[in-house]
């Protein structure tokens, strides 16, 4: 029979805000470090803030873990263990360990100089405590941290308790409070910061947003879970693009860099950019019709073969999700406006070019990107004009921006009834401007 002791790690987050980066950071960890060797992921609710936990917020914790592909296999909620911190604390209190005043109960530190090997810094020694005493149950009869967190760390059998650099003060009280309660006490692991690209603390500026912020952005699970992974460790030979389930079979807890990982939203970006080229068309149509639904930028009847081909022309260029709301609206409406850029385009008054150029589309056989390619440049040569006087405006008339898809390629896709209709607009534009 095994006797070697299951490793039981814990995430344990507050529902008082939603999930960050930092937070989903610190769960990352842990379930890779469990799952890896086959132990057990705990995940706790740390709800004993009664005023401030909301259900909203519990809530998108519990969807965000579960996009991020992050299970667990107890749950459990600290507001629902209230009469278990009371009797440790009577049970302190009745061995001379704890006092009551003025409704609140206090732990007396035995203090003494405390040594741990913590499994990412090595070697951590504390030689003094910043105070004396500290509340453990307040007068509203809810326990304070440090105390809720080592009665359950210790009942949940936590083996190793790995999370972010900001608690190792908190360290020392509770292993003396550890030790006060005759449990044993877990290995630590002290995770680096998430810090802004300028080395200073995380702001909504740098990426200090909640995981659903990043998700109705219009990021992939697969592509944050992978940048995530990124922010502390690294699986070696300069790899970048790991999923899930190779980072289980590579992750070490004494690989995790002891410095604070600098948060780069351009590093994401290209990341979320890569994971989208390499998916497979039908799923990335999948994909943007489910996003551009919710975000109620599709019309209701929709043809799945075109929006399949809408998919093929954003396919190479999109970097995020959201950014297909705007730039997608063309291919499904006729209302869009011209962008106030693309108006310097159309300063230029080149009614005469794009008539001819409408009549040359009416003869192309096939509207195909290679004739309609062919179809632009003998245009030109016979209007004696570059090509790009011809595409500049023709872009606007089509797309409402100075910038998009290729010509060619956005041409086929709307069919000659559409691009006729739009470049007719075009010139009622410059006729209202004459």
């Amino acid at each position: 029979m095994n006797s070697q002791k299951l490793t039981r790690v814990r995430f344990a987050p507050s529902p008082t805000g939603y999930l960050h980066i930092g937070g989903a950071r610190t769960c990352l960890f842990n379930w890779l470090y469990t799952r890896k060797i086959g132990g057990e992921f705990i995940l706790r609710i740390e709800d004993t803030d009664q005023e401030r936990s909301k259900p909203e917020y519990l809530q998108e914790i519990l969807e965000s873990l579960n996009w991020l592909g992050l299970d667990w296999d107890e749950i459990y909620y600290q507001s629902q263990r209230f009469d278990l911190y009371r009797q440790y604390a009577e049970k302190l209190i009745s061995e001379g360990k704890a006092y009551l005043s003025e409704g609140a109960v206090f732990f007396k530190y035995n203090f003494k100089r405390i040594e741990i090997n913590d499994l990412i810094r090595g070697k951590i020694i504390f030689s003094e405590l910043p105070k004396s005493e500290e509340v453990i149950i307040k007068s509203d009869g809810s326990p304070t941290y440090n105390f809720s967190c080592c009665i359950d760390d210790a009942l949940m059998k936590i083996s190793c308790v790995i999370r972010g650099e900001d608690h190792i003060s908190n360290t020392p009280k509770q292993i003396l409070m550890y030790e006060a309660l005759s449990f044993s006490i877990p290995e630590f692991a002290h995770l680096p910061l998430i810090l802004s690209p300028d080395g200073g603390r995380m702001s909504k500026r740098f990426g200090a947003t909640s995981i659903r912020e990043y998700r109705e952005m219009g990021y992939l699970s697969e592509a944050l879970v992978n940048y995530l992974l990124l922010l502390g460790w690294s699986p070696g030979k300069n790899q970048e693009i790991i999923s899930l389930s190779e980072a289980k079979d590579l992750f070490q807890i004494k690989d995790v860099n002891k410095t604070g990982a600098i948060f780069s939203p351009d590093k994401l970006n290209w990341l979320n950019g890569d994971y989208i080229r390499k998916m497979g068309l039908k799923d990335f149509s999948r994909l943007i019709e489910d996003y551009l639904s919710q975000k109620k930028a599709l019309p209701q009847s929709l043809d799945r073969e075109y929006l399949e081909r809408v998919a093929e022309l954003f396919k190479e260029r999109t970097v995020t999700l959201s950014g297909l709301v705007e730039a997608t609206r063309f291919c499904f409406y006729e209302d869009f406006k011209y962008d106030p850029e693309a108006l310097k385009i159309l300063e230029t008054d080149s009614s005469k070019e794009v008539r001819f150029l409408i009549e040359q589309l009416g003869l192309i056989e096939e509207f195909k990107k290679d004739f309609l390619d062919k179809a632009f440049r003998l245009a030109a040569e016979k209007l004696g004009l570059k090509l790009k006087v011809l595409i500049h405006p023709v872009r606007v008339a089509l797309i409402g921006r100075k910038d998009g898809p290729g010509l060619f390629e956005t041409l086929e896709l709307l069919g000659r009834e559409k691009v006729i209709s739009r470049l007719n607009r075009l010139l009622k534009y410059w006729e209202g401007k004459a």
